[in-house]
Protein backbone atom coordinates (compact mmCIF):
# COMPACT_ATOMS: atom_id res chain seq x y z
CA UNK A 1 0.00 0.00 0.00
CA UNK A 2 1.25 3.33 -0.39
CA UNK A 3 1.70 6.39 1.72
CA UNK A 4 -0.31 8.43 -0.17
CA UNK A 5 -3.68 5.89 0.50
CA UNK A 6 -3.14 6.43 4.16
CA UNK A 7 -4.93 9.75 4.89
CA UNK A 8 -1.34 11.72 5.52
CA UNK A 9 -1.40 14.93 4.88
CA UNK A 10 1.01 16.82 2.30
CA UNK A 11 3.72 18.04 4.48
CA UNK A 12 3.80 14.73 5.77
CA UNK A 13 4.08 13.16 2.18
CA UNK A 14 6.75 15.10 1.11
CA UNK A 15 9.39 13.87 3.90
CA UNK A 16 8.24 10.58 3.47
CA UNK A 17 9.00 11.12 -0.31
CA UNK A 18 12.43 12.54 0.66
CA UNK A 19 13.40 10.20 2.68
CA UNK A 20 13.08 7.66 -0.29
CA UNK A 21 10.12 5.78 0.91
CA UNK A 22 6.82 4.72 -1.76
CA UNK A 23 5.51 1.57 -0.15
CA UNK A 24 4.34 1.52 3.62
CA UNK A 25 5.82 -1.26 5.55
CA UNK A 26 2.73 -3.85 6.53
CA UNK A 27 3.12 -2.57 10.46
CA UNK A 28 2.64 1.27 8.69
CA UNK A 29 -0.12 0.03 6.53
CA UNK A 30 -2.18 -1.00 9.34
CA UNK A 31 -1.29 1.06 12.04
CA UNK A 32 -1.54 4.54 10.49
CA UNK A 33 -5.32 4.96 9.63
CA UNK A 34 -6.03 3.58 13.32
CA UNK A 35 -3.69 5.99 14.96
CA UNK A 36 -5.18 8.79 12.64
CA UNK A 37 -8.36 7.58 14.10
CA UNK A 38 -7.23 8.46 17.73
CA UNK A 39 -7.61 4.63 18.42
CA UNK A 40 -5.30 3.08 20.89
CA UNK A 41 -3.10 0.58 19.21
CA UNK A 42 -1.20 -3.04 19.89
CA UNK A 43 1.51 -3.24 17.62
CA UNK A 44 3.29 -6.85 17.29
CA UNK A 45 5.70 -6.45 15.13
CA UNK A 46 9.56 -7.33 15.02
CA UNK A 47 12.28 -4.75 14.74
CA UNK A 48 13.29 -3.22 11.58
CA UNK A 49 9.85 -3.65 10.13
CA UNK A 50 8.82 0.43 10.61
CA UNK A 51 7.40 0.92 13.72
CA UNK A 52 9.00 4.15 14.11
CA UNK A 53 7.54 5.98 10.94
CA UNK A 54 3.90 3.69 12.39
CA UNK A 55 3.70 5.51 15.14
CA UNK A 56 5.52 8.84 14.38
CA UNK A 57 3.86 9.59 10.86
CA UNK A 58 0.60 10.01 12.71
CA UNK A 59 1.95 11.91 15.60
CA UNK A 60 3.98 14.71 13.35
CA UNK A 61 0.01 15.00 11.70
CA UNK A 62 -1.82 15.08 14.68
CA UNK A 63 0.65 18.04 16.32
CA UNK A 64 -1.25 21.40 17.38
CA UNK A 65 1.51 23.83 16.77
CA UNK A 66 -0.43 26.98 16.59
CA UNK A 67 -1.23 26.38 20.28
CA UNK A 68 -0.61 29.47 22.08
CA UNK A 69 0.46 27.53 25.27
CA UNK A 70 3.93 25.99 24.71
CA UNK A 71 3.24 21.83 26.19
CA UNK A 72 4.81 18.81 25.12
CA UNK A 73 1.84 16.92 22.92
CA UNK A 74 3.88 13.65 22.57
CA UNK A 75 5.96 11.14 24.67
CA UNK A 76 7.81 8.10 22.91
CA UNK A 77 9.68 6.03 25.71
CA UNK A 78 12.42 4.02 24.63
CA UNK A 79 14.06 1.19 26.02
CA UNK A 80 17.71 2.26 25.42
CA UNK A 81 19.41 5.78 24.76
CA UNK A 82 20.48 4.29 21.34
CA UNK A 83 17.08 3.48 20.11
CA UNK A 84 16.14 6.75 21.70
CA UNK A 85 18.47 8.87 20.02
CA UNK A 86 17.73 6.93 16.35
CA UNK A 87 14.02 7.59 16.97
CA UNK A 88 14.83 11.55 17.65
CA UNK A 89 16.55 11.47 14.55
CA UNK A 90 14.04 9.78 12.51
CA UNK A 91 11.12 11.95 13.93
CA UNK A 92 13.24 14.75 13.43
CA UNK A 93 13.99 14.55 9.66
CA UNK A 94 10.04 13.14 9.06
CA UNK A 95 9.12 16.11 11.02
CA UNK A 96 11.02 18.64 9.64
CA UNK A 97 8.32 20.29 7.17
CA UNK A 98 5.91 21.18 10.10
CA UNK A 99 8.92 22.63 12.21
CA UNK A 100 7.93 20.25 14.93
CA UNK A 101 10.76 20.10 17.88
CA UNK A 102 11.80 16.69 18.78
CA UNK A 103 13.78 16.69 21.91
CA UNK A 104 15.55 13.41 23.74
CA UNK A 105 16.30 12.63 26.98
CA UNK A 106 18.61 9.53 28.26
CA UNK A 107 20.74 8.47 31.38
CA UNK A 108 24.27 9.37 30.96
CA UNK A 109 24.27 12.54 29.50
CA UNK A 110 24.37 15.89 31.32
CA UNK A 111 21.01 16.38 32.93
CA UNK A 112 21.71 20.34 33.45
CA UNK A 113 21.83 20.84 29.60
CA UNK A 114 18.66 18.81 29.37
CA UNK A 115 16.72 20.61 31.38
CA UNK A 116 18.21 23.98 29.59
CA UNK A 117 16.87 23.01 26.57
CA UNK A 118 13.41 21.31 28.01
CA UNK A 119 12.55 25.28 28.50
CA UNK A 120 11.77 25.37 25.07
CA UNK A 121 9.55 22.64 25.10
CA UNK A 122 9.33 20.11 22.39
CA UNK A 123 5.98 19.16 20.84
CA UNK A 124 7.62 15.57 21.00
CA UNK A 125 9.83 14.35 23.61
CA UNK A 126 11.85 10.86 23.36
CA UNK A 127 13.30 9.49 26.06
CA UNK A 128 14.60 6.37 28.40
CA UNK A 129 12.38 5.44 31.08
CA UNK A 130 14.48 6.47 33.90
CA UNK A 131 15.68 9.81 32.74
CA UNK A 132 11.74 10.48 31.86
CA UNK A 133 10.88 9.76 35.46
CA UNK A 134 14.03 12.04 36.90
CA UNK A 135 12.91 14.75 34.66
CA UNK A 136 8.88 14.45 35.95
CA UNK A 137 10.40 13.87 39.96
CA UNK A 138 12.45 17.37 39.35
CA UNK A 139 9.15 18.52 37.61
CA UNK A 140 11.65 20.07 34.62
CA UNK A 141 8.83 17.86 32.51
CA UNK A 142 4.78 18.59 32.34
CA UNK A 143 2.75 15.85 30.35
CA UNK A 144 -0.55 17.43 31.49
CA UNK A 145 -1.00 18.18 27.57
CA UNK A 146 0.44 15.16 26.36
CA UNK A 147 -2.11 13.50 24.18
CA UNK A 148 -0.41 10.59 22.59
CA UNK A 149 1.96 8.25 24.93
CA UNK A 150 4.03 5.53 22.49
CA UNK A 151 5.86 2.60 24.23
CA UNK A 152 7.88 1.47 22.14
CA UNK A 153 9.92 -2.46 22.04
CA UNK A 154 7.60 -3.18 25.47
CA UNK A 155 9.37 -6.32 25.74
CA UNK A 156 12.82 -5.21 26.17
CA UNK A 157 11.50 -2.72 28.18
CA UNK A 158 10.57 -5.56 30.49
CA UNK A 159 13.42 -7.52 30.40
CA UNK A 160 15.19 -4.80 31.49
CA UNK A 161 12.98 -4.02 34.49
CA UNK A 162 11.21 -0.76 33.59
CA UNK A 163 7.73 -1.95 33.89
CA UNK A 164 7.24 -0.23 37.25
CA UNK A 165 9.25 3.19 35.65
CA UNK A 166 6.57 3.09 32.47
CA UNK A 167 3.80 2.45 34.88
CA UNK A 168 4.66 6.17 36.78
CA UNK A 169 5.18 7.68 34.15
CA UNK A 170 1.58 6.97 32.21
CA UNK A 171 0.08 8.06 35.72
CA UNK A 172 1.62 11.60 34.71
CA UNK A 173 0.16 11.49 31.59
CA UNK A 174 -3.29 10.67 32.79
CA UNK A 175 -4.51 13.27 30.68
CA UNK A 176 -3.84 11.64 27.20
CA UNK A 177 -5.92 10.85 24.45
CA UNK A 178 -4.21 7.78 22.65
CA UNK A 179 -1.59 4.98 23.79
CA UNK A 180 0.21 3.10 21.64
CA UNK A 181 2.16 0.18 22.44
CA UNK A 182 4.46 -1.92 20.16
CA UNK A 183 6.42 -4.67 20.93
CA UNK A 184 8.59 -7.76 19.08
CA UNK A 185 6.39 -10.53 21.47
CA UNK A 186 3.84 -10.60 23.36
CA UNK A 187 4.29 -11.96 27.25
CA UNK A 188 1.48 -11.91 29.79
CA UNK A 189 3.08 -8.97 31.75
CA UNK A 190 2.88 -6.70 28.43
CA UNK A 191 -0.41 -8.15 27.56
CA UNK A 192 -1.58 -6.80 31.41
CA UNK A 193 0.14 -3.33 30.53
CA UNK A 194 -2.47 -3.37 27.73
CA UNK A 195 -5.09 -3.99 30.17
CA UNK A 196 -4.25 -1.69 32.85
CA UNK A 197 -3.73 1.47 30.73
CA UNK A 198 -5.30 1.11 27.43
CA UNK A 199 -8.46 1.72 26.52
CA UNK A 200 -9.91 -0.72 23.99
CA UNK A 201 -6.87 -0.75 21.86
CA UNK A 202 -6.80 -2.36 18.44
CA UNK A 203 -4.48 -5.58 17.60
CA UNK A 204 -2.00 -5.16 14.44
CA UNK A 205 0.13 -8.63 14.46
CA UNK A 206 2.22 -8.62 11.59
CA UNK A 207 3.90 -11.83 11.58
CA UNK A 208 7.03 -12.41 9.00
CA UNK A 209 6.74 -14.84 6.56
CA UNK A 210 9.73 -16.53 7.99
CA UNK A 211 10.90 -16.14 11.58
CA UNK A 212 14.08 -14.64 12.06
CA UNK A 213 15.65 -17.65 13.80
CA UNK A 214 14.50 -19.76 10.36
CA UNK A 215 16.81 -16.86 8.63
CA UNK A 216 19.86 -17.46 10.34
CA UNK A 217 22.40 -20.48 10.70
CA UNK A 218 23.17 -20.99 14.14
CA UNK A 219 26.83 -23.07 15.12
CA UNK A 220 28.18 -23.38 18.06
CA UNK A 221 32.32 -24.09 18.56
CA UNK A 222 33.48 -26.11 21.39
CA UNK A 223 36.61 -24.39 22.89
CA UNK A 224 38.78 -24.19 25.77
CA UNK A 225 38.80 -20.47 27.08
CA UNK A 226 42.48 -19.89 26.11
CA UNK A 227 41.06 -20.42 22.36
CA UNK A 228 38.58 -18.55 21.59
CA UNK A 229 40.32 -15.77 20.30
CA UNK A 230 42.54 -17.25 17.88
CA UNK A 231 39.65 -19.81 17.00
CA UNK A 232 37.46 -16.28 15.78
CA UNK A 233 39.84 -15.02 14.24
CA UNK A 234 40.71 -17.64 11.85
CA UNK A 235 36.95 -18.32 11.28
CA UNK A 236 36.55 -14.04 10.84
CA UNK A 237 39.69 -14.80 7.39
CA UNK A 238 37.73 -18.03 6.63
CA UNK A 239 33.75 -16.48 6.38
CA UNK A 240 34.86 -12.82 5.64
CA UNK A 241 31.73 -11.19 7.11
CA UNK A 242 30.57 -8.02 5.58
CA UNK A 243 29.56 -6.76 8.87
CA UNK A 244 29.95 -8.69 12.38
CA UNK A 245 28.65 -7.87 15.98
CA UNK A 246 31.21 -9.59 18.28
CA UNK A 247 29.55 -10.10 22.05
CA UNK A 248 31.37 -10.09 24.95
CA UNK A 249 29.97 -10.27 28.19
CA UNK A 250 31.79 -7.17 30.45
CA UNK A 251 33.09 -4.07 29.37
CA UNK A 252 36.89 -5.77 30.24
CA UNK A 253 35.97 -8.23 27.95
CA UNK A 254 34.99 -6.02 25.28
CA UNK A 255 37.89 -3.41 25.27
CA UNK A 256 40.60 -6.93 25.30
CA UNK A 257 39.01 -7.85 22.33
CA UNK A 258 38.24 -4.64 20.59
CA UNK A 259 42.56 -4.47 21.60
CA UNK A 260 43.13 -7.80 20.43
CA UNK A 261 41.21 -7.18 16.79
CA UNK A 262 43.06 -3.84 15.75
CA UNK A 263 46.05 -5.47 17.10
CA UNK A 264 45.91 -8.49 14.26
CA UNK A 265 44.44 -5.90 11.45
CA UNK A 266 41.08 -6.11 11.36
CA UNK A 267 38.73 -3.13 10.65
CA UNK A 268 37.16 -2.98 14.34
CA UNK A 269 35.57 -0.56 17.44
CA UNK A 270 33.89 -1.47 20.55
CA UNK A 271 31.05 0.21 22.64
CA UNK A 272 30.31 -0.43 26.14
CA UNK A 273 28.41 1.73 29.17
CA UNK A 274 31.37 3.20 30.32
CA UNK A 275 32.19 5.09 27.38
CA UNK A 276 30.69 8.54 26.42
CA UNK A 277 28.14 8.89 24.48
CA UNK A 278 29.79 10.75 21.85
CA UNK A 279 32.14 8.16 21.37
CA UNK A 280 29.13 5.35 21.51
CA UNK A 281 27.85 7.10 18.91
CA UNK A 282 30.80 8.06 16.45
CA UNK A 283 31.35 4.15 16.50
CA UNK A 284 27.70 2.89 15.85
CA UNK A 285 27.73 5.53 13.07
CA UNK A 286 31.09 4.09 11.56
CA UNK A 287 29.31 1.08 11.77
CA UNK A 288 25.94 1.79 9.83
CA UNK A 289 27.97 3.61 7.28
CA UNK A 290 30.48 0.68 6.38
CA UNK A 291 33.57 2.14 7.77
CA UNK A 292 34.02 -0.33 10.38
CA UNK A 293 33.99 -4.19 9.41
CA UNK A 294 33.49 -5.60 13.16
CA UNK A 295 31.49 -4.02 15.65
CA UNK A 296 32.53 -5.24 19.44
CA UNK A 297 29.77 -4.81 22.06
CA UNK A 298 28.18 -5.83 25.28
CA UNK A 299 24.56 -6.96 25.51
CA UNK A 300 23.47 -3.16 27.21
CA UNK A 301 25.05 -1.64 24.70
CA UNK A 302 23.56 -2.97 21.67
CA UNK A 303 19.83 -3.92 23.00
CA UNK A 304 17.54 -2.45 21.01
CA UNK A 305 20.29 -1.35 17.59
CA UNK A 306 18.44 -1.04 14.79
CA UNK A 307 21.24 -1.90 12.05
CA UNK A 308 21.00 -2.97 8.79
CA UNK A 309 23.40 -5.29 6.74
CA UNK A 310 25.01 -7.10 9.14
CA UNK A 311 25.62 -10.93 8.00
CA UNK A 312 27.74 -12.38 11.39
CA UNK A 313 27.21 -12.63 14.83
CA UNK A 314 29.55 -14.28 17.19
CA UNK A 315 29.28 -14.93 20.94
CA UNK A 316 32.20 -14.81 21.88
CA UNK A 317 30.85 -15.49 25.58
CA UNK A 318 27.54 -17.44 25.87
CA UNK A 319 24.80 -15.04 26.80
CA UNK A 320 24.22 -14.02 30.60
CA UNK A 321 20.03 -15.58 29.93
CA UNK A 322 18.42 -17.24 26.65
CA UNK A 323 16.38 -14.38 25.80
CA UNK A 324 19.55 -11.87 25.56
CA UNK A 325 20.73 -15.09 22.73
CA UNK A 326 17.78 -14.20 20.80
CA UNK A 327 18.38 -10.70 21.01
CA UNK A 328 21.80 -10.71 20.22
CA UNK A 329 21.52 -13.28 16.93
CA UNK A 330 18.43 -11.12 15.75
CA UNK A 331 21.14 -8.28 14.92
CA UNK A 332 21.65 -10.55 11.81
CA UNK A 333 18.90 -12.33 9.59
CA UNK A 334 17.17 -9.58 8.69
CA UNK A 335 14.45 -7.99 5.94
CA UNK A 336 14.52 -11.51 4.67
CA UNK A 337 18.32 -11.41 4.19
CA UNK A 338 19.97 -14.94 5.50
CA UNK A 339 22.73 -14.57 8.16
CA UNK A 340 25.16 -16.82 10.41
CA UNK A 341 25.57 -17.35 14.42
CA UNK A 342 28.37 -18.81 16.45
CA UNK A 343 28.47 -19.66 19.48
CA UNK A 344 32.08 -20.09 21.57
CA UNK A 345 31.33 -22.48 24.25
CA UNK A 346 33.31 -23.80 27.00
CA UNK A 347 32.85 -27.60 27.71
CA UNK A 348 31.67 -26.56 31.63
CA UNK A 349 28.76 -24.67 29.46
CA UNK A 350 27.32 -27.06 27.08
CA UNK A 351 24.40 -27.71 29.49
CA UNK A 352 23.38 -24.20 29.26
CA UNK A 353 23.30 -23.96 25.41
CA UNK A 354 21.16 -26.92 25.68
CA UNK A 355 19.11 -24.38 27.60
CA UNK A 356 19.42 -21.94 24.80
CA UNK A 357 18.57 -23.99 22.03
CA UNK A 358 15.23 -25.64 24.50
CA UNK A 359 13.90 -21.71 23.74
CA UNK A 360 14.76 -21.10 20.50
CA UNK A 361 13.59 -24.44 19.82
CA UNK A 362 16.20 -24.85 17.18
CA UNK A 363 19.23 -26.99 17.58
CA UNK A 364 22.71 -24.99 17.07
CA UNK A 365 24.91 -27.20 14.87
CA UNK A 366 28.58 -27.84 16.05
CA UNK A 367 31.29 -25.85 13.90
CA UNK A 368 34.68 -27.09 13.21
CA UNK A 369 37.24 -24.24 13.72
CA UNK A 370 38.97 -23.71 10.52
CA UNK A 371 43.03 -24.97 10.31
CA UNK A 372 45.83 -22.27 10.19
CA UNK A 373 45.94 -23.57 6.83
CA UNK A 374 42.45 -22.58 5.89
CA UNK A 375 42.66 -19.07 7.55
CA UNK A 376 45.65 -18.30 5.84
CA UNK A 377 44.19 -19.21 2.19
CA UNK A 378 40.95 -17.07 3.75
CA UNK A 379 43.56 -14.27 4.34
CA UNK A 380 44.85 -14.22 1.04
CA UNK A 381 41.82 -14.55 -1.26
CA UNK A 382 41.14 -10.88 0.93
CA UNK A 383 44.47 -9.62 0.33
CA UNK A 384 44.06 -10.22 -3.32
CA UNK A 385 40.84 -8.56 -3.57
CA UNK A 386 42.68 -5.41 -2.11
CA UNK A 387 45.51 -5.66 -4.53
CA UNK A 388 42.77 -6.23 -7.52
CA UNK A 389 41.14 -2.58 -6.47
CA UNK A 390 44.33 -0.72 -5.79
CA UNK A 391 45.32 -1.84 -9.83
CA UNK A 392 41.57 -0.44 -10.63
CA UNK A 393 43.14 3.04 -10.75
CA UNK A 394 45.63 5.16 -11.90
CA UNK A 395 49.21 4.16 -11.02
CA UNK A 396 51.15 5.74 -13.77
CA UNK A 397 52.97 7.96 -11.47
CA UNK A 398 54.76 5.10 -9.79
CA UNK A 399 56.01 3.60 -12.92
CA UNK A 400 59.05 4.96 -12.29
CA UNK A 401 59.66 3.83 -8.55
CA UNK A 402 58.04 0.47 -9.34
CA UNK A 403 60.88 0.31 -12.15
CA UNK A 404 64.07 0.96 -9.51
CA UNK A 405 62.10 -1.55 -7.34
CA UNK A 406 61.91 -4.47 -10.41
CA UNK A 407 66.07 -3.47 -10.26
CA UNK A 408 66.69 -4.81 -6.82
CA UNK A 409 63.53 -7.15 -6.28
CA UNK A 410 61.96 -10.02 -8.45
CA UNK A 411 58.05 -9.11 -9.33
CA UNK A 412 57.33 -11.79 -7.02
CA UNK A 413 58.98 -10.94 -3.96
CA UNK A 414 57.37 -7.43 -4.78
CA UNK A 415 53.94 -9.00 -4.84
CA UNK A 416 54.61 -11.68 -2.04
CA UNK A 417 55.60 -8.25 0.51
CA UNK A 418 52.02 -6.79 -0.62
CA UNK A 419 50.29 -9.47 -0.14
CA UNK A 420 51.83 -9.45 3.26
CA UNK A 421 51.15 -5.79 4.05
CA UNK A 422 47.21 -6.19 3.24
CA UNK A 423 46.73 -9.19 5.04
CA UNK A 424 45.94 -9.71 9.22
CA UNK A 425 48.60 -10.63 11.09
CA UNK A 426 47.35 -14.09 13.13
CA UNK A 427 51.36 -13.89 14.87
CA UNK A 428 50.86 -11.31 16.64
CA UNK A 429 50.15 -12.30 19.85
CA UNK A 430 46.75 -11.65 21.87
CA UNK A 431 45.80 -12.27 25.18
CA UNK A 432 42.48 -12.20 27.08
CA UNK A 433 41.77 -12.15 29.81
CA UNK A 434 40.26 -15.69 31.42
CA UNK A 435 36.37 -14.90 32.65
CA UNK A 436 34.69 -17.92 34.70
CA UNK A 437 32.82 -19.68 32.66
CA UNK A 438 28.56 -19.49 32.39
CA UNK A 439 27.04 -21.46 35.77
CA UNK A 440 25.28 -24.45 34.86
CA UNK A 441 23.21 -26.16 37.92
CA UNK A 442 21.73 -28.93 36.29
CA UNK A 443 19.51 -29.65 33.24
CA UNK A 444 18.12 -26.76 31.53
CA UNK A 445 18.93 -24.30 34.84
CA UNK A 446 21.82 -22.43 33.21
CA UNK A 447 20.93 -19.48 35.70
CA UNK A 448 17.78 -17.78 34.87
CA UNK A 449 15.34 -20.08 33.09
CA UNK A 450 13.04 -19.86 30.65
CA UNK A 451 9.72 -17.67 31.52
CA UNK A 452 11.65 -16.21 34.53
CA UNK A 453 13.04 -12.62 33.94
CA UNK A 454 15.16 -10.79 35.99
CA UNK A 455 13.97 -7.52 37.37
CA UNK A 456 11.21 -7.87 35.34
CA UNK A 457 8.44 -7.02 37.65
CA UNK A 458 6.35 -9.71 36.26
CA UNK A 459 4.43 -9.28 39.86
CA UNK A 460 4.19 -5.92 39.14
CA UNK A 461 0.55 -5.71 37.49
CA UNK A 462 -1.52 -5.80 40.53
CA UNK A 463 -3.68 -2.88 41.92
CA UNK A 464 -6.44 -0.61 40.61
CA UNK A 465 -6.39 1.86 37.83
CA UNK A 466 -6.38 5.47 39.32
CA UNK A 467 -7.66 7.89 36.78
CA UNK A 468 -10.77 8.17 34.80
CA UNK A 469 -9.85 4.79 32.43
CA UNK A 470 -11.07 2.74 35.17
CA UNK A 471 -14.18 2.55 34.53
CA UNK A 472 -13.48 1.68 30.90
CA UNK A 473 -13.49 -2.05 30.08
CA UNK A 474 -10.61 -2.85 28.47
CA UNK A 475 -11.02 -5.33 25.34
CA UNK A 476 -8.89 -6.21 22.53
CA UNK A 477 -9.40 -6.37 19.08
CA UNK A 478 -7.81 -8.35 16.23
CA UNK A 479 -7.58 -6.04 13.18
CA UNK A 480 -5.29 -6.70 9.94
CA UNK A 481 -3.78 -9.89 8.27
CA UNK A 482 -1.74 -12.65 10.42
CA UNK A 483 0.99 -13.65 8.41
Amino acid sequence: MKFTELGLNDNILKAIKRSGFEEATPIQAQTIPLALAGQDVIGQAQTGTGKTAAFGLPILQKLDLDKQEQAIQAIVIEPTRELAIQTQEELFRLGRDEKAKVQVVYGGADIGRQIRDLKKVPEILVGTPGRLLDHLKRKTIKLDGVKTVVLDEADEMLDMGFIQDIESILTYAENRDQTLLFSATMPKPIQALGEKFMHDPQVVKIQAKQLTADLIDQYFVRVRENEKFDTMCRLIDVENPDLAVVFGRTKRRVDELTRGLVARGYNAAGIHGDLTQARRMQVLKRFKEGELDILVATDVAARGLDISGVTHVYNYDIPQDPDSYVHRIGRTGRAGKSGMSVTFVTPNEIGYMRTIEDLTKKKMSPLRPPTDAQAFAGQMKQAVLKVDDLLSGDLSKYDDAAEKLLENYSAEDIAAALLKELSNDSEVKVTITPENPHPYRGKHSGGRGRGSRSRSGNKNFKGKRNFDRKKRKPGFKIHGRKG
